[in-house]
């Protein structure tokens, strides 16, 4: 869904005098939000601030962060009452065959958290250095776990018909 897109849907259900007033904008710039921006146009001070956040993590990308400072992205989470965690690569298209290891590292990464909690909680408290290891684990589950479920969709884990053998 593009930015204009989603704050059209926003705007059904929450009033753009409100948010302008909130906001202290005009009107007419919260509705210019809503509005198609032309292929290769300059993001300015008039765009809608999901185009400048998104332009804000282009400015951030580099050889280590090429999608941008997670950091900007977790912030908003955080604004949302979220948490951000980045998806794992899709997993390639197999006929079927992908499925068992695909399967086995979602549990392999539960019982690696599971590890970490039980190994944090055996002396009944949890240290920040804990918290952070069992913060980690549960980031990698999630991001694994995100991965197996986009595959599935894409049909990754279906047997491809033009595979099958014929009955004899």
């Amino acid at each position: 869904m593009q930015s204009y897109e989603v704050l059209k849907e926003v705007l059904k259900t929450t009033s753009a005098k409100q948010i302008a007033a909130d906001m202290g904008l005009s009107l007419s710039l919260i509705y210019r939000w809503t509005e198609t921006v032309p292929q290769g146009a300059n993001i300015n001070s008039s765009n809608n601030p999901l185009d400048r956040v998104a332009q804000l993590l282009a400015a951030t990308r580099s050889q280590s962060a090429p999608h941008g400072d997670m950091r900007i992205a977790q912030w908003v989470c955080e604004q949302a009452g979220g948490f951000f965690i980045k998806n794992a690569p899709t997993l390639p298209q197999g006929q079927g065959t992908n499925l068992i290891p695909a399967t086995n590292a979602i549990v392999q990464e539960f019982a690696d958290m599971l590890y970490e909690i039980a190994s944090a909680s055996a002396d009944l408290q949890v240290s920040l250095a804990e918290a952070k290891n069992i913060r980690r684990r549960w980031e990698g589950l999630k991001s694994v776990t995100e991965g197996f479920v986009r595959a599935a969709e894409k049909g990754h884990f279906r047997e491809d018909p033009a595979e099958k053998k014929p009955s004899a």
